[in-house]
């Protein structure tokens, strides 16, 4: 339960907001927690209570809060100006940092939210290849963008058969003819992705795949999977976008460079801005040159008020340099080590729960069977009331644990944090083991 201070801002909130909150993936039971402040891996609420914080806003802050490179660094800009009308050398240098460690990016466009990133991706794709259709994944997060929210809702009403999943809307009023441009398919279904690719590939600009999606269970893709996706795009000149701005942190190279994924283009965003809001659309040169207007007019015009604005391109260059090989190593260990002790944990209690993950990102299931795509992972009223119970018990233990999403580990945490995550699940397992025996 959340204390007298954050429940007194939320009365205040909800007469300003329409729900009491500013964005819908506030969690709330039913009132959200107010934070005063945060310090590496930790963050204090309003009412003094302090939590090892797995949630690091949806798995942005990779070196925690209040990172002292990157308050240096902007606390230097600050004095020089928040914003201008013109481009500024720094933005180059990050620049020059994404186009240096990851493959396939040769050129880049910054934005301000992963949500512009994928957007502009999907522009990206329409202008180079004269195709209007995109492929997706069933239940997979790509922002606030139509076209890349159709079946990001699907549930087991609605969803459709098996082997040709039904588009479906994310809210109402969607227009009909965004749901007629999106082709939906499973996660890890390497045929039904070939048949679904051939089917349609006359008429798609781009294929986009997260290459572990985080609402869709956080599961690892099958080698198989990514060859149909990448060998049926090409034959049929689409191109594949891959969405890392989530994944982007599972090595120093980025996601796809771990599953056999070769992009045309690549959106980046949450770790590239060290805290602060940021989006990047990197891809083959080729592509790229859509955005180029030396000539005139592009085939797509990309602007943006705050689009690479030198308080993020700082925060972002400090975060990424300090992101090295040894950082990027210390957080898999301690990935492991959680992982590893969860498993332990249910196989000796022989609770119906699963992890999955990679690097320094796990997610718990409320299942005895780690599922293989979006549609295994959904959750039964059943399951929800047991991971319910989870976060709630990690939260009266310390432990800021995000419902049915990524939890992810940053470079302030230790061994030691690693360890009681893995004490605290072990403590719910023994607390309510009457739930499943």
């Amino acid at each position: 339960m959340v204390g007298r201070g954050s429940k007194e801002r939320f009365a205040r909130a909800l007469l300003v907001f329409p729900d009491g909150t500013s964005r819908a993936s506030i969690e709330r039971d039913p009132v959200p927690r107010y934070v005063a402040r945060g310090n590496g891996s930790y963050l204090i609420d309003v009412d003094g209570n302090q939590f090892l914080d797995l949630n690091a806003n949806f798995t942005t802050l990779i070196h925690g809060h209040a990172f002292e490179p990157v308050v240096e660094a902007l606390a230097h800009q600050l004095h020089l100006g928040t914003c201008f009308a013109y481009p500024t050398e720094t933005e180059i240098a990050l620049a020059e940092l994404l186009c240096e460690r990851i493959p396939r990016v040769e050129r880049v466009r910054f934005v301000n939210t992963g949500t512009e990133a994928v957007l502009f991706a999907i522009k990206a794709a329409r202008a180079f290849t004269g195709r209007s259709k995109i492929a997706k994944l069933e239940g997979a997060y790509h922002g606030a963008y139509d076209w890349a929210e159709v079946s990001l809702a699907a549930t087991p009403d609605n969803w459709g058969s098996p082997s040709g999943p039904r588009s479906t809307p994310s809210y109402r009023g969607m227009p009909a003819s965004v749901l007629d441009e999106v082709i939906v398919m499973r996660f890890n279904d390497a045929d039904a992705a070939r048949r679904l690719l051939s089917l349609h590939g006359r008429d798609l600009a781009a294929v986009i795949i997260d290459p572990m999606p985080s609402r869709a269970g956080l599961i690892p893709p099958k080698p198989d999977f990514m060859a149909a996706v990448q060998e049926t795009a090409r034959m049929n000149g689409v191109l594949v976008i891959a969405d890392e701005v989530l994944n982007l942190r599972q090595s120093f190279e980025g996601a796809s460079a771990l599953y056999g994924l070769v992009p045309d283009l690549i959106t980046m965003g949450k770790i590239i801005g060290g805290g602060l809001p940021i989006g990047a659309i990197g891809g083959r040169h080729e592509v790229m040159e859509v955005f180029d207007a030396s000539a005139g007019r592009p085939l797509l015009p990309q602007g943006g008020t705050f689009s690479a604005n030198p308080l993020s391109i700082t925060a972002g260059l400090a975060a990424m340099r300090h992101l090295d090989h040894a950082a990027l190593a210390h957080l898999e260990d301690l990935g492991n080590i959680v992982r590893n002790g969860i498993a332990r944990a249910i196989s000796k209690s022989g609770a119906p729960f699963c992890v999955t993950g990679a690097a320094s990102l796990f997610r718990v299931h409320p299942m005895s069977q780690e599922p293989n795509d979006n549609r295994e992972a959904y959750p039964t009223p059943n399951a929800s009331k047991s991971m319910k119970q989870l976060v709630n018990f990690f939260a009266e233990n310390g432990i800021i644990l995000p419902h049915g999403g990524a939890a992810s580990i940053s470079t302030p945490m230790n061994r030691t944090d690693a360890e009681l995550v893995v004490e605290v699940f072990s403590g719910f397992l023994d607390s309510h083991r009457a739930c499943w025996t």
